[in-house]
């Protein structure tokens, strides 16, 4: 069997991986492509940062008008991961809390989806996880004062909306990056959304 080019770069992309992080993609019923990242703009990739905060390792904190969500790590650090975030009538700010999480979770649109259009009729009952569902890889589901209030942190299979104001007030992640960060959370992980100043 030839191998070829394509095959090849595959290969170089998964063997440059943590083994860690090789093992979180193995047994996922859907491709997660390493190609989605080179859809995103450069700053909003993944990297590990120099990150100064009073909050504790194992926060996670959101920075709507930068785009980006941090996962507070110890020795003045975070994993920096570029998100999508709401649009200006969506966006929020405050404290919630991780209740649960779901791989490759069912999609269900809101009620305001629905007064909205249409074309969302077809999911009313929800939509099955997989490749197309606008929930990814990975729902994060948050909770606001003891209520679900709708808000996740979740993949998408648009990677070309990281950076961008689009979502209805989730905060939206690469496939890759949010299994990893599913990976790093407990359930009761504490979520800090800063405010949205101009």
């Amino acid at each position: 069997m030839t191998l070829s080019r394509r095959h090849i770069l595959i290969a170089l992309v998964f063997a440059g991986l943590p083994a860690r992080a090789q093992g979180l993609y193995a047994d996922e019923p859907f491709k997660i492509s390493p190609y989605d990242e080179g859809r995103v703009e450069y700053k909003f990739r993944k990297r590990e940062v120099k990150f100064k905060t009073a909050e504790p390792p194992g926060t996670i904190i959101v920075d709507t008008r930068k785009k980006f969500l941090y996962y507070v790590l110890a020795d003045g650090k975070a994993m920096r991961y570029g998100i999508g975030v709401g649009s200006h009538y969506t966006r929020w700010s405050g404290e919630a809390k991780i209740y649960r999480t779901a791989k490759w979770p069912t999609w269900t649109p809101t009620p305001e989806m629905f007064a909205r259009s249409k074309r969302f009729e077809e999911w009313k009952d929800g939509m099955p996880g997989g490749p197309d569902n606008p929930l990814g890889s990975r729902a994060l589901y948050l909770m606001n004062d003891g209520v679900d209030k709708g808000y996740r942190i979740h993949g998408t299979p648009l990677p070309e909306t990281i950076g961008q104001a689009t979502t209805s007030g989730c905060f939206r992640m690469l496939n890759a990056d949010v299994i990893e960060l599913a990976a790093r959370i407990e359930i009761g992980t504490r979520v800090v959304v800063l405010p949205h100043k101009r």
